[in-house]
């Protein structure tokens, strides 16, 4: 790693040969479809570059009863600091190729074979930057904004007079009771509700919301779109489980009028 930036030397000469203002010889990367990258550039925008963040993390223990319901704060916390690490590089990149913000992110997790405990969180999206230096659409802090957004989306969201600010995410990993004997041999054959079930689910589920909620508010956000919640166990046992919300904080845009957005049209695809 670069001591400076966290980011390794490779990147830095990748990040040195991308078309930029005072290196028009360079070339653009990006993700876009054609459509995207069309309509990124009719919102004002060109592309810069792929922006990449990594991070693999070691996951430390936690214990849970058998009869508890309760949230696994440690692994919580682990999978939340994680996720930060590699969009926090991913950023720096964006930063360092003079990036106004990024879309389209992805933000994955893998399991590696040589170590159950171990994983990879990757964070990966375009950096793009306003094509005539505004400078008004940076996140928190002037850094990159950050937006899971595709381009038909961020396009969209700047017609409506809205940009976006930062992704904005809560996780909360949760160890579900068993039942007991006596209560599974109670419901044989019967259709019931396992209560007990119902209510560790929402609670996690209501968690990660929270926490994703928090996160707009205290980014000054007025609100989050294309919100989503994730589920997934990463090889623990069978009881254990993990909610992740993720979604973008927006922000009016300061003293900009939104266009009027057409009324939606049928299109019909020739694609198998």
């Amino acid at each position: 790693m670069a001591e400076e930036t966290g980011i390794p030397e490779h990147a830095l000469t990748r990040l040195a040969g991308l078309r930029r203002q005072g290196h028009p010889g360079g070339v653009f990367t990006s993700d876009f479809s054609v459509n995207e990258f069309l309509l990124v550039r009719k919102a004002g925008f060109e592309p810069v570059g792929l922006c990449v963040g990594s991070c693999i993390y070691h996951l430390g223990f936690q214990f849970a009863g058998w009869t508890s319901s309760v949230e696994l704060d440690v692994l919580s916390t682990a999978m939340y600091e994680a996720r930060a690490l590699a969009m926090e590089r991913m950023r720096q990149e964006a930063a360092n190729m003079g990036a106004d913000g990024i879309v389209g992110v992805r933000l994955t997790v893998k399991r590696l074979e040589w170590d159950s405990k171990v994983l990879e969180f990757v964070a990966i999206g375009t950096g793009i930057v306003h094509a005539k230096g505004h400078q008004g659409f940076k996140g928190p802090g002037g850094a990159p904004f950050t937006s899971a957004l595709s381009g038909q989306d961020f396009w969209t969201l700047l017609q409506a007079g809205y940009r976006p600010l930062e992704m904005v995410m809560g996780s909360c990993v949760y160890h579900v009771a068993r039942r007991g004997p006596i209560s599974s041999l109670g419901s044989i054959g019967q259709n019931v509700e396992l209560t007990n079930f119902s209510i560790a689910l929402y609670e996690a589920r209501e968690i990660a919301m929270e926490r994703m909620q928090l996160e707009a508010t205290q980014a000054g956000a007025e609100g989050v779109v294309g919100a989503d919640l994730h589920e997934g166990s990463h090889g623990w046992s069978s009881h254990v489980i993990e909610f992740f919300a993720i979604g973008t904080a927006v922000l009016p845009i300061a003293g900009h009028a939104p266009t009027e957005i057409p009324d939606p049209t049928l299109v019909l695809s020739v694609n198998a």
